[in-house]
Protein backbone atom coordinates (compact mmCIF):
# COMPACT_ATOMS: atom_id res chain seq x y z
CA UNK A 1 0.00 0.00 0.00
CA UNK A 2 1.23 3.52 -0.69
CA UNK A 3 0.47 6.61 0.73
CA UNK A 4 1.84 10.40 -0.06
CA UNK A 5 1.34 13.81 1.84
CA UNK A 6 2.41 17.34 0.67
CA UNK A 7 3.38 19.86 3.83
CA UNK A 8 3.84 23.44 3.28
CA UNK A 9 6.73 24.84 5.70
CA UNK A 10 7.68 27.95 6.69
CA UNK A 11 11.27 28.06 8.25
CA UNK A 12 12.28 30.66 10.22
CA UNK A 13 15.92 31.64 9.73
CA UNK A 14 18.30 34.17 10.71
CA UNK A 15 18.51 35.34 7.28
CA UNK A 16 14.46 35.56 7.42
CA UNK A 17 11.37 33.23 6.63
CA UNK A 18 12.14 30.40 3.47
CA UNK A 19 8.73 28.80 2.18
CA UNK A 20 9.05 25.57 1.09
CA UNK A 21 7.30 21.89 0.64
CA UNK A 22 7.99 18.21 0.71
CA UNK A 23 6.31 15.16 -0.78
CA UNK A 24 6.28 12.22 1.66
CA UNK A 25 5.67 9.08 0.53
CA UNK A 26 5.09 5.63 2.27
CA UNK A 27 5.59 2.37 1.00
CA UNK A 28 5.24 -0.91 2.38
CA UNK A 29 6.82 0.68 5.42
CA UNK A 30 9.36 2.66 4.04
CA UNK A 31 9.24 6.37 3.56
CA UNK A 32 11.05 8.28 1.15
CA UNK A 33 10.48 12.19 0.30
CA UNK A 34 11.65 15.14 -1.65
CA UNK A 35 11.60 19.33 -0.33
CA UNK A 36 11.24 21.69 -2.75
CA UNK A 37 12.16 25.29 -2.45
CA UNK A 38 14.49 28.24 -3.66
CA UNK A 39 14.11 26.93 -7.04
CA UNK A 40 15.86 23.46 -6.30
CA UNK A 41 14.12 19.59 -5.57
CA UNK A 42 16.13 17.64 -3.08
CA UNK A 43 15.77 14.26 -2.00
CA UNK A 44 15.13 13.70 1.48
CA UNK A 45 17.79 11.36 3.61
CA UNK A 46 17.73 9.61 6.81
CA UNK A 47 13.99 10.00 6.43
CA UNK A 48 12.32 8.32 9.52
CA UNK A 49 8.62 8.44 10.61
CA UNK A 50 8.01 7.10 14.22
CA UNK A 51 4.03 7.90 14.75
CA UNK A 52 3.95 11.74 15.17
CA UNK A 53 7.58 12.35 14.95
CA UNK A 54 9.20 12.92 11.39
CA UNK A 55 13.39 13.73 11.12
CA UNK A 56 15.45 13.76 7.69
CA UNK A 57 18.55 15.25 6.64
CA UNK A 58 18.72 17.30 3.40
CA UNK A 59 21.56 19.05 1.33
CA UNK A 60 20.67 22.44 -0.03
CA UNK A 61 22.61 24.95 -2.31
CA UNK A 62 20.22 28.12 -2.18
CA UNK A 63 20.30 30.22 -0.32
CA UNK A 64 23.57 28.85 0.83
CA UNK A 65 25.54 25.55 0.75
CA UNK A 66 23.99 23.47 3.98
CA UNK A 67 23.79 20.36 5.50
CA UNK A 68 20.30 20.68 7.35
CA UNK A 69 18.79 18.22 9.96
CA UNK A 70 15.05 18.33 10.53
CA UNK A 71 13.05 16.86 13.54
CA UNK A 72 9.27 17.70 13.55
CA UNK A 73 6.26 16.48 15.38
CA UNK A 74 2.75 16.35 13.45
CA UNK A 75 -0.28 17.24 15.21
CA UNK A 76 -3.47 16.45 12.87
CA UNK A 77 -2.58 18.45 9.69
CA UNK A 78 -0.27 21.13 11.62
CA UNK A 79 3.50 20.53 12.16
CA UNK A 80 6.25 21.96 14.15
CA UNK A 81 9.75 21.47 15.03
CA UNK A 82 13.29 22.57 13.99
CA UNK A 83 15.87 22.95 11.44
CA UNK A 84 19.23 22.71 12.09
CA UNK A 85 22.28 23.48 10.36
CA UNK A 86 26.06 22.36 11.94
CA UNK A 87 26.39 25.24 14.52
CA UNK A 88 24.32 27.41 13.73
CA UNK A 89 21.38 28.00 16.18
CA UNK A 90 18.09 25.77 15.55
CA UNK A 91 15.78 27.46 13.21
CA UNK A 92 12.20 27.11 14.09
CA UNK A 93 9.95 25.20 11.39
CA UNK A 94 6.00 25.10 11.45
CA UNK A 95 3.92 23.56 8.49
CA UNK A 96 0.52 22.42 7.20
CA UNK A 97 -0.55 19.97 5.67
CA UNK A 98 -1.55 20.23 2.54
CA UNK A 99 -5.55 18.71 2.00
Amino acid sequence: MTSTETWDLTISTPIGKIKADIDLREQDGIWSGIARGSGEDVELRDLVRDGNRITWRQAITRPMRLNLVFEVTVDGDDLKGTSKAGRLPSSKVVGRRRL
